[in-house]
């Protein structure tokens, strides 16, 4: 199936009428950029010599750029320290004017800051400061204040689930109620460990790797494929399971038995990080625009295919997406 680019405009411009909430695991992405020349007379690691420093949004907070970017108002609810990376991050956030109204902070914890070392173009060494436990009782209970504040004004929501704490059976079993009871689409990024808490929603989208560690199949192919996805649908009673798979694309299926898959469309890959997140940001905005499941996936596999072709944490802009689609249709035409 391919959208015609008229369609797809008009989707674009419905995005930019919609709410949507982002719950889940925010972190601050910094980078270090530089070149390597030579080994440590120390031990045998290349030292790099830093030319230059950048901080990006990550985790939830990059779901919530994503959307932003494509033109959707993201409402953030998320957990982070009382620390200098906190900071920076809240102040990356109202640099791309993400409300940080609903985000906790704690005093107890640190922030989940990634830090990458880069040279050429090659990730050299990644240091991450985390805490992962769940957090304190008043912080679960603040976290899911606000949440519930936060999807009175929402068209969907989105789960980030980095496994760093805020998506735990407390607080998802307090919003539950709410999402069920509203009928608000509910998207899932998740943990491969905590499937058994993503009951009655929308759509959850694994990798292929996560989809097999929790359905306990190997998947070989698509046969295998598709009896994983649905043995998670059963776990979770969820409406549709979105496997991505790297260089084959994408394979949807849903409880009406369908099952779709959607070719990669990327021409360059350089960098994976954050490409679930685009996945996500973008399927789910598509949706709460008013468009299908087989234009979400399309545009979201565009959308994934420019990210990757870039260093970083990244997002798609609603232009790339159109040239992108534009390329695809004038290649199938000759």
């Amino acid at each position: 199936m391919i959208i015609s680019l008229k369609r797809l405009n008009e989707i674009l411009d419905a995005i930019k009428k919609t709410r949507i909430v982002v719950f889940g695991d925010l972190m601050l992405d910094r980078y270090l950029w530089g070149e390597a020349e030579r080994i440590s007379p120390e031990a045998p690691v290349p030292v790099v010599k830093v030319e230059d420093e950048s901080e990006r949004l990550g985790g939830a907070a990059n779901v919530a750029w994503n959307l932003k970017t494509l033109g959707v108002e993201p409402i953030l609810v998320g957990l982070i320290g009382e620390d200098m990376f906190g900071e920076r991050l809240r102040r990356l956030l109202r640099g791309f004017k993400i409300d940080d109204e609903y985000i906790v902070t704690s005093k107890k914890r640190q922030t989940t800051t990634k830090t990458r070392v880069i040279a050429r173009n090659q990730q050299v060494v990644r240091v991450d400061r985390e805490d992962i436990g769940n957090p304190g009782r008043n912080e679960n209970l603040k976290l899911v204040e606000n949440a519930l504040s936060a999807m009175e004004q929402a068209d969907a929501l989105i789960i980030s689930d980095y496994g760093k704490g805020v998506i735990n059976r407390t607080t998802l079993r307090n919003i539950g109620a709410n999402f069920r009871h509203n009928k608000l689409f509910v998207s899932v990024d998740p943990k491969e460990n905590h499937f058994s808490l993503y009951r009655n929603v929308s759509l959850i989208t694994p990798n292929q790797k996560e989809a097999s560690n929790s359905c306990g199949i190997e998947i070989m192919n698509e046969k295998s494929l598709v009896k994983c996805a649905r043995k998670l649908m059963r776990i979770t009673s969820a409406e549709s399971i979105l496997i991505t798979r790297g260089a084959k694309g994408m394979t949807l299926v849903r409880n009406d038995g369908s099952v779709k898959n959607y070719g990669t469309v990327a021409r360059q890959v350089y960098d994976v990080t954050g490409a679930g997140d685009t996945v996500i940001a973008t399927f789910t905005a598509v949706i709460a625009a008013g468009g299908s499941y087989d234009e979400a996936a399309i545009i979201s596999s565009h959308a994934a295919g420019i990210v990757v072709g870039k260093v970083g944490t990244a997002t798609a802009m609603p232009q790339e997406i159109v040239e992108s689609m534009r390329y695809e249709i004038e290649t199938k035409k000759h």
